[in-house]
């Protein structure tokens, strides 16, 4: 269809206009990348046919935006013309188009098209639009304007146009192909680098490595000089093999090793320098053939033995122990029935009963011994079954101390809750193992005759259960150990029994199971210890007028597309090869990378909800990766803890750039799917908006219907954990909110005492408000007590 035609500049021929189109040609097949071609192919119709503006549009599969090209239009324009009313059905439409469609009377189209209202952001006086199709199949669309009034496109712009439609179809399908092949390349080569086994593939003639993986290349670091390359290492190798043989490549080249075309399974393998370093790994190698059958390259795969031997010796450690603990009770066990049976006919009955009641007593405690380490397997494997539901914890609590007191333990039971103490989603039999547990280890650090109390809290998305002896005393340094299979406790030697420490494990990973956390803190010597562990609320209980429709959209649009995407960012094989797949069985869509510079291009790309990062790439660079990330996405960040040479340190430098959260190494299956479903549903869930609209205090105001802040007026951009932060200072306006408080509030499950942490986030919340630590404004320090947030005010009108 022609809205115009007109006849072609004077002078040129058809011989000009073929060289003008074939330089045009070559010119759009300079390059295979996808966006410079398109470029190419509208910069180059504009200059075929004079015109001042020019477009092109590429549909991708079903579902996904069009690549929208423009060349002649500002930045502005670009944007504007894409996304003003009707836009895109304009688009779509002409795209539809099978023939060339040439217009001098644009308007008056629109109107029979019924788009009178369509109004591009740019004056357009005439219009050619032709498709671009490669075998009968549409490949994309070229639009060409005219901007001056009167200037028209003839016919033999339109007919310049669809020959150079036809060209630019069969390049625009060899970049998009190229684009194709790189992307999964690039996917293959992430997938090889982030396995947890050692790949090397070998060309078979040459002799040398063509693709070492990530973990291949740890493998043999110990073996290699600083700055040394693989092929130079390969070169003074000598491997021992598993009969005994020895191949040297200073006398056997490698080429002629691969030209044998051995197969080898897992065989173990020693590697050797000439200095005497060493590694031993086991090793597979997988001949590839040609269609002739001849040998060109052999695939090599390589596992760490080191860390399979530590794997064995850590579980014969494990078995010692249990054996050690399953011991003490069948030597009780065994003397008491010998003396029944060796002084039967002169015993008489309530001796008898003594011994068979420590028999009785004994066998107890070995099913409960196995009944742990049954437990704790269920646990490490991820397969312990739980069943939470809307629990009553104070009707919870009070049956544990029923249970604790009929067992003459001597201690009495105190219990300290709220009144208003939300129900939280528990497996009760679980939950009440957990306190029966606890009730029953506070009392073997409690002097006799101690009260035992019992109390909780809530915690914004969790209630905290603490149980506290008052003059318990467990020193300091030795806390994180107590949770592991074994753990001294004194300073003098004396520790936890296997048994207690087996049964505290066992309690920590059904909470963690639940999405909660354990921990235990310490006043001090002689001033009593706490065990504290946290339950997720049951169902939407967080109260608050905030308006719940972004948060239920965001939760919604996950659901769409699965439970959400979780970006992994692990440099060790193995444990991101383990959280993928947890993720992936899991009902996630993880995205994984050993890379963090590779990180920060997924955030753009994927926009993932959560992101998993190791503490050690976090604070490698002073936090410098944890920075960027938390400016390029609000989604929150859950630090994989406890592998670096200082986790601690590590952890802190992470929290102060923006962490929402940690996981301890080792974790479990059951432990890393609840940690990220706790944060997800944190981050997903309304704001507890306090009874006030919103709060005001010289020139800060803050909304909490709209969750905005602003400082005379201006907007102030805070990152999720800032705005908890001050929400929890204005609510409390003018109180000393003690550093401890702020923790426990802010960070609802994390372990009181990280102070730097805290002092990071002020110190950035003020540089945000405008004020510093010398000349505060809003925000005061209260030495030795912790941080108030000035009086309110009153505010004298809504805010801007």
């Amino acid at each position: 269809m022609n809205g115009g035609e007109q006849p072609g500049p004077e002078g040129r021929g058809e011989g000009d206009r073929l060289a003008r189109l074939s330089q045009a040609t070559l010119r759009i097949n300079e390059s295979l990348d996808f966006d410079t071609v398109l470029q190419e192919v509208v910069d180059n119709a504009r200059t075929l046919t004079e015109a001042r503006y020019g477009a092109i549009t590429v549909w991708g599969e079903a579902g996904q935006r069009p690549d929208f090209i423009v060349s002649g239009l500002t930045r502005e324009e670009h944007q504007g013309l894409w996304e003003m009313p009707q836009g895109l059905g304009f688009f779509e439409y002409l795209s539809g188009l099978t023939t060339p469609l040439r217009l001098s009377n644009i308007a008056g189209y629109l109107g029979a098209l019924g788009m009178g209202q369509f109004t591009p952001p740019i004056s357009v006086s005439s219009l050619l639009v032709a498709p671009v199709r490669q075998q009968g199949a549409g490949v994309g669309t070229i639009y060409l304007a005219h901007e001056a009034e009167g200037r028209e496109f003839s016919q033999d712009d339109e007919e310049t146009l669809v020959m150079f439609a036809a060209q630019a179809a069969l390049v625009i399908a060899n970049a998009r192909r190229h684009r194709e092949e790189r992307r999964a390349k690039a996917d293959l080569e992430t997938l090889i680098n982030t396995s947890p086994v050692g790949v090397v593939v070998f060309d078979a003639a040459a002799g040398m490595p063509t693709f070492i993986n990530r973990e291949a290349l740890r493998i043999v670091e110990g073996l290699s000089d600083p700055g040394e390359a693989p092929e130079r290492l390969l070169e003074g190798l000598t491997f021992r093999r598993a009969d005994g043989r020895e191949v040297s490549l200073r006398e056997f080249p490698l080429a002629r090793a691969l030209g044998s075309g051995e197969t080898v399974r897992a065989e173990e393998i020693e590697m050797q320098v000439p200095d005497g370093r060493r590694v031993s790994a086991i090793i597979n190698a997988t001949p590839i053939l040609s269609e002739d059958g001849a040998l060109e390259s052999v695939v090599v795969t390589l596992q760490d033995l080191p860390p399979l031997r530590e794997l064995g010796r850590q579980h014969a450690e494990f078995l010692a122990l249990v054996s050690q603990e399953l011991l003490a009770p069948l030597t009780s066990i065994r003397g008491s029935a010998a003396a029944v049976l060796k002084d039967l006919a002169r015993l008489d009955l309530a001796k008898s009963r003594q011994f068979f009641s420590l028999i009785e007593w004994q066998a107890d405690r070995m099913q409960g011994l196995i009944w742990d380490l049954l437990e704790l397997a269920r646990i490490q494997a991820g397969t312990l079954l739980l069943t939470p539901e809307p629990t009553d914890l104070a009707f919870l609590v009070g049956q544990a101390q029923a249970s604790f007191q009929e067992g003459e333990s001597g201690h009495p039971v105190e219990v300290e809750f709220p009144p208003d103490l939300p129900q939280v989603a528990a497996d009760r039999q679980r939950a009440l193992q957990v306190l029966d547990r606890l009730l029953s280890h506070a009392t073997g650090y409690s002097r006799e005759g101690s009260v035992i109390t019992v109390s909780a809290r809530r915690e914004e998305s969790h209630v905290a259960v603490c149980v506290a002896g008052r003059d318990q005393d467990i020193p300091v340094q030795p806390l994180p150990l107590l949770f592991r299979r074994r753990s001294p406790v004194g300073g003098g030697g004396e520790s936890v029994s296997g048994g207690e420490a087996l049964g505290l494990a066992v309690c920590r990973g059904i909470v963690e199971a639940h999405g909660g956390r354990m921990w235990v803190e310490n006043d001090g010597p002689d001033l009593g210890s706490r065990f504290i562990f946290t339950l997720p609320l049951a169902g939407e209980t967080a109260p608050g007028r905030v308006d719940r429709r972004a948060s239920l959209s965001a939760a919604e649009g996950r659901a769409a597309r699965g439970l959400g995407r979780v970006l992994v960012v692990e440099d060790d094989p193995q444990a991101l090869w383990h959280i993928r797949h947890t993720l992936t069985e899991a009902g996630y869509t993880p995205v994984a990378t050993w890379d963090p510079e590779e990180a920060e291009r997924l955030i753009v790309t994927e926009r993932p909800h959560l992101v998993l990062l190791d503490s050690a790439l976090a604070g490698a660079d002073g936090s410098g990766l944890m920075q960027r990330i938390a400016r390029a996405t609000d989604a929150p960040v859950l630090l994989l803890s406890g592998r670096g040479p200082d986790p601690e340190r590590e952890l802190a430098r992470a929290f102060e750039s923006g962490a929402e959260d940690y996981i301890a190494s080792p974790f479990s299956s059951t432990e890393l799917v609840a940690r990220v479903g706790a944060a997800l549903r944190r981050r997903d869930a309304p704001e507890p908006a306090p009874d006030q609209g919103s709060f005001q205090l010289g020139e800060l105001a803050v909304d909490y219907a709209r969750r905005r802040v602003t400082v005379g007026g201006r907007a102030v951009e805070l990152t999720d954990t800032e705005y908890r932060l001050l929400c929890e200072l204005a609510v409390n306006a003018g109180r000393t909110l003690s550093r401890e408080r702020l923790m426990r509030r802010v960070w609802s499950a994390r372990e009181s005492g990280d102070s730097s942490m805290l002092r990071g986030y002020v110190r950035r919340l003020r540089e945000k408000l405008g004020e510093t630590a010398e000349n505060p404004r809003y925000i005061f320090n209260e030495p030795r007590a912790g941080y108030r947030l000035g009086e309110a005010e009153e505010p004298d009108e809504a805010m801007p």
